[in-house]
């Protein structure tokens, strides 16, 4: 399998960016190809990679500054028709329910756990190859 997967990692921080790039690892399950990480430090560079469809999945940082990862991620999914498969980040558990105003398709509390985080992220690449609806967060 020669193909790659390109994730999409959204932060203003570099440190959140290594901490989820970690915790997905380069290969989430046996079964997906390796992936390939486009670090975003902007919304202007996460906007532009998903509307060119250059993203096979988006991650973002629900606590990025000045515009968090799920606002974000919901005007990705209202905005481009195409929309790659977002999973977003939060620091609270009880946040998680906000991944349902974002539209994100899963939601990882921090600290990251790397077998949680490489499971969600396989979860969601599935689903999105087989053209089928995510499990929502």
């Amino acid at each position: 399998m020669s193909e790659t997967l390109t994730v999409l990692v959204y932060s203003h921080r570099p440190e959140v960016r290594e901490a989820i790039i970690t915790a997905v690892g380069r290969r989430p399950a046996p079964d997906l190809p390796r992936v390939t990480f486009l670090e975003a430090g902007g919304v202007a560079e996460v906007i532009a990679a998903a509307d060119a469809g250059a993203v096979d999945l988006a991650i973002l940082d629900g606590e990025a500054q000045p515009t968090g990862g799920m606002g974000v991620s919901r005007q990705l999914k209202n905005e481009i028709d195409d929309c790659p498969p977002i999973i977003v980040t939060v620091r609270r558990r009880d946040d998680r329910w906000l991944a349902t105003w974002s539209q994100a398709d899963a939601v990882l509390v921090h600290p990251l756990d790397p077998l949680t985080t490489a499971e969600t992220v396989a979860t969601v690449l599935r689903a999105a190859r087989a053209d089928l609806p995510a499990t929502r967060a």
